[in-house]
Parts: structure tokens; sequence; C-alpha cells
């Protein structure tokens, strides 16, 4: 696969140096929506930052259009729980685009515990000749209107403007860790570490609670829902994954209260790969639906997994993102990076896959040639139309010139959020403060 790089944005002010990095500049979640026109990131800061793709030029026709920043808007501020002396950060966990129903567009966005529904709407005119108004927007003295003119809309420099049309709080006792949409364009479900929720977009005030999973005595504890996503093609149908590895799927005309899983899809543990740190690295960080409704995507510490909804007792598709890290598993965990959320991406096709790793890599499966390969999104592979070239990590032993050692890996750089345009060969890419944009360098043709 020929990537090339296509555009590099930095969510940070202008002016601001690309060296800068605060915290709260850190990328948090990236979504393009559903024509992959617009592209979202949400970062640490509470800010989401909206990227349009600009049209393509008559010169070159041919050319895909990059993509340049749309609006920028505070969607979350820091908040203090007062009666469980808790702060409540302003990182954005996650962003959901609404399907577009007419003119403007929405989205949902949710940090720890308040999720809010956006309205983007643009304006490029403006009413002038007001009868009883003056220019400045004041009522005239009625004494002075001697005639009635009919008001006229002239044009104006565009505008976009971001309005909250709801704000769905008070919802989830935990920390909210996804959200999705359903796809009757009508109800859309929050899950935390125990509890699913689903919501009405034009309710508020009550949700309903689809899966509980505490236990009456939190001792008894032994897994926590880690995500969660409805069916693509079927409102009924959705999953949730847990932190033991195990993907359940849930039937919502079966009862009101989804406890009981319809299919449960779960990998028999090999005996001889036990060690202390089996349970942390099996513990699924994201799920994600193919296209055609037909497969699930899963990414654990190590792997991903292609399951066949038809197959409960094992995944049908297994690939080692970064197999040579089994090794250094009591290091990672001193460091706490065992416990990073990696996440995945079909392209759309349903014929890629794509996840993050470590040292600013990123990995792709084809499925059906099989052949994989990691490229690095760095300053120098992100200039304009610059190619990535595949990079390769040594173990041991023979090292060729453009190998890099598996002990110089930069673990402070990861891409844990990943993006694929819905019908077109682009990826969105986060890493730290930087978002990079790829399309493939030969076409705009998924394989």
């Amino acid at each position: 696969m020929g990537l090339s790089a296509f555009s590099k944005h930095l969510p940070i002010q202008e002016g601001q140096p690309w060296e800068m990095k605060t915290p709260a500049d850190i990328i948090s979640t990236v979504e393009f929506n559903h024509t992959g026109e617009l592209l979202a990131t949400g970062d640490k800061g509470g800010r989401v930052v909206i990227f349009q793709r600009e049209p393509e030029s008559k010169n070159a026709p041919h050319s895909q259009g990059e993509y340049d920043v749309y609006s920028t808007f505070q969607s979350h501020e820091p908040e203090f729980d007062y009666l469980k002396s808790l702060e409540i950060e302003e990182k954005i966990n996650k962003i959901k685009w609404l399907p577009q129903q007419n003119a403007a567009h929405s989205l949902l966005s949710t940090n720890d515990k308040t999720i809010k529904l956006w309205k983007i709407t643009e304006r490029d005119k403006r009413p002038e000749g007001y009868n009883l108004k003056d220019e400045e927007g004041k009522l005239k003295d009625l004494s002075t209107v001697t005639s009635l003119q009919v008001p006229v809309l002239k044009p104006m420099d565009l505008m976009v403007e971001v309005s909250p049309r709801r704000i769905f709080a008070n919802g989830h006792t935990y920390h909210i860790n996804s959200i999705s949409v359903n796809s009757d364009c009508e109800t859309y479900m929050s899950a935390d570490d125990l509890r699913i929720n689903l919501w009405h977009l034009a309710i508020t005030d009550r949700s309903f609670n689809i899966v509980d999973i505490k236990p009456a005595n939190m001792e008894d504890l032994t897994e926590v829902i880690t995500a969660s996503e409805f069916h693509p093609h079927h409102c009924n149908l959705f999953v949730y994954s847990s932190s033991k590895g195990s993907l359940r799927l849930c039937d919502m005309r079966a009862a009101a209260l989804c406890d009981k899983h319809s299919k449960l899809f779960e990998e028999p543990e090999d005996p001889s790969n036990r060690s202390f740190f089996s349970e942390i690295i099996s513990s699924v960080s994201d799920v994600k639906f193919s296209h055609s409704g037909r497969y699930m995507l899963t990414r654990d510490y190590l792997t991903v997994k292609v399951w066949d909804l038809n197959m409960e007792a094992r995944p049908i598709e297994t690939y080692q993102v970064h197999d040579y890290l089994r090794s250094k598993l009591c290091s990672l965990y001193e460091n706490d990076c065992i416990f990073d959320k990696f996440e995945c991406a079909w392209n759309g096709s349903d014929s890629v896959i794509m996840t993050g790793a470590y040292n600013n890599f990123f990995r792709m499966f084809d499925r059906n040639t099989k052949r994989d390969v990691t490229l690095e999104a760095s300053r120098e592979s992100s200039k304009p139309r610059a190619v990535l070239k595949p990079r390769r990590v040594c173990v041991g032993g023979k090292r060729r010139r453009d190998d890099i050692s598996v002990d110089s890996l930069d673990f402070t750089k990861k891409i844990l959020h990943t993006a694929w345009h819905p019908a077109e060969n682009i990826i969105a890419i986060a890493a730290t403060n930087n978002l990079y944009i790829f399309q493939d360098k030969v076409n705009s043709e998924m394989h």
C-alpha cells in the first residue's frame, strides 16, 4: 500500500511554534463524518477542531482537495463535583457525527460525564433594509418611517456558527468511554465502566439503562466495560467489549435490560502463553463493526482480531501488531504503557484494517493478500507529497540499514487514535498534539 503525505495540521493557535506541547493540546479522539468531507478532532483541553476538505481545484481536477480548519470551539470546560469532591476534566473522550438531515451538520461530543449535541451551520448572507430597524439593529422612531421597503439578503463573508443544541448530563456514575449513534438516527448509547445507557436525541432529562454489570458488592467486580458500538444496519443490535477480552452481542428486542447477551465471543486462552500480564494484555481497548455489519474488529494490547458474527468460538483472523514487545511487558507494566488504549479502524471496503503502535508507528493489514506494513507519522514523512517508507523493527541479530531496534523505540510517542475516510484511502493519524493526514499516492480508489 503506497501512502503519501496529504496534509498536516496542528490544532494549536496560530503563531505558536511547532514544538509547543501542552497537555491541553494532546489529541484525544479523531472522527470522519459519514461523507468524509469533514474531520473532527477533540483534545485534552476540551476543544473540538473541525477540518473541511477543500474542493478539487479547476487547474488540477484529479488532485484531491486538502483538509483545512473549518471551525474550532470549546466543547467542555473543567468542572467540580462537590458531592463527591471530584474534578471532572474537560478532555474530549469521543466524538460521533450524526447522519446529515439538512444543510447543517451535527455531532455528539463527550467528556467523562456529560454528552453534548452540537449543531454546525454556515451563514454567507445577511438581511438588509429593515423597515423598523436601523443598520445597527436599533428600533427606529416610527414617526420617521415614511415608506416601506422589501428587505433583501446581501452576500457576506462565510461564517461558521456552532451552537449547543442539547446537553445530556447526570446519566453516568463512572467515566464514559464510548458513545455510538444508532442506525435509526433517533437514539444513541453511552457506555461507562459498568453501565450502558440508551438516549433519545431529543430528550435530555432521562435515559434508559440497557446494560448494568455492577455487582451488589463491588468487591466481587471482576471485569469492566471497555467499549461499545451499535450495529451499522440493525438498530436492535449492539456489542460491548470487556477488560477480560470478551465481546457480548446484545439484542434489544429480547429484553429491556440486556444483561443477558445473545452471543458471547471469547477466545480460549492458550495455557502455554499464560503469564502475570495475560489478563491485562487481553483487555479489549476498541471494537468496531465492519461497514457490511458482518464482522467485528477488536484491538487488545498486542493484536487486532477480526470476528465473524456467526462464529463465537474464536476470531477468524488475528494480526500481531507489535509482538516484539512480548518480552518487554515487565518494563511496560512499570511505566504504565501496558494500560494504553489503542483504537482500530476499517477501510471503506472492509478489506484493510489499521491500528496504532509506539514510536509514532501505525500498522496496516490487508485481509485479502495477508500483507502488512509498518509506517511512521513524523515531521519528515509529513512534507507534502512525500511518500511514506515502510519501517521495520529489529529484535536481534542482523539489522538492515533502516531498521530500528526494539530497545530504541520511544514509548512516549504513541498513536492511540486513528480514523479512515468512509469511502477513500485517506487516513487521519493523531500523534500527541499533531494530526497527520495521508492519502493513497496512486489514486483514491479502494483496494
